[in-house]
């Protein structure tokens, strides 16, 4: 079933390349061409599952993305974004969870290629060496980073960004759990790397695990902005605090589909709206003033 609607998708993108190609060309001229930011987790030829990917279909990913998109920072896409006008494709990488795997080939690649990316980690799967659950709940646990390969990431010159710091929803928990993990893991990690932590990514990152007090909480604590992973695209003149993520398949004819601006994914593109997130925070949300100031 999976190889039909692959066949059937390659088919629809080929018969609308055409006017896609057009309709770049004419966001090019308004400015009106989006910010796309995709999200990997695991890049290995081992332990095959839904969130892992070849290292041969990673490279061809990146070989492609180089020739056809500005490839840049969350900083710069923020930038973009926040500028009202962007002439230009362009994508940002992002990795989630923390896998040991992705330094024996993703990271090099990247690194070798001076490709910008942004490493989104869970501090207390990192620091205490415990498996993800959703890798436990397969039977088949994997190795998270290490907290010295953390370093050698920054001191490469890696963006590292918090994912919470168990790896849970924050849809359904409390304002003190929400707060323990988004600011405590932004924590761990600035204290470990002796540096700024600057951006944050909900784990799941579905519009039922983001909320105005999630926002709110990662706002004043100080994070320059926050990732979702539920599909999306960053215009010019949107709030660039949010960053809609793209999942990159392994099949590159859906990422192509993506990157080319799918126009059934504009008129259908799910929305998530966090409110006023940068008022003062209100007492069910106030910040724990212990964890602010602890860094």
């Amino acid at each position: 079933m999976n190889r039909l609607k692959d066949i059937l998708l390659y088919a629809y993108y080929r018969s609308t390349l055409r006017n896609r190609r057009q309709a770049a060309a004419e966001r090019a001229v308004r400015g009106t061409e989006p910010v796309s930011v995709l999200f990997y987790h695991r890049v290995a030829d081992s332990g095959p599952n839904g969130w892992t990917m070849p290292t041969r279909t990673f490279a061809h990913q990146i070989a492609w993305l180089r020739e056809r998109f500005d490839v840049v920072t969350l900083a710069e896409a923020q930038r973009r974004i926040a500028s009202g006008r962007n002439s230009r494709p362009t994508v940002s990488i992002t990795f989630d969870d923390g896998y040991a795997e992705n330094l024996r080939f993703a990271v090099p690649l990247l690194l070798k290629e001076q490709i910008p990316f942004t490493y989104f980690v869970s501090t207390n799967h990192v620091f205490g060496n415990r498996p993800f659950p959703h890798d436990v709940a397969t039977g088949r646990p994997l190795a998270p980073n290490s907290v010295s390969q953390l370093r050698e990431l920054a001191a490469a010159g890696v963006e590292l960004g918090a994912h919470n710091r168990n790896h849970i929803h924050l849809g359904t928990v409390t304002a003190d759990v929400m707060q323990e993990e988004i600011i405590g893991a932004k924590h761990d990690l600035e204290q470990a790397l002796e540096r700024e932590v600057r951006y944050f990514a909900f784990p799941y990152g579905q519009p039922s695990d983001l909320s105005t007090a999630a926002f709110q909480i990662a706002y004043h604590a100080g994070y320059r902005g926050v990732a979702s992973a539920y599909g999306g695209y960053n215009f010019p003149g949107d709030d660039p605090f949010h960053l809609r993520r793209i999942h990159a398949d392994c099949e590159l004819v859906r990422l192509k589909n993506w990157l080319t601006i799918d126009p059934r994914k504009l008129r259908h593109q799910t929305q998530f709206e966090p409110g006023d997130y940068r008022r003062a925070a209100v007492p069910s949300v106030v910040l724990n003033a212990a964890l602010l100031n602890s860094r």
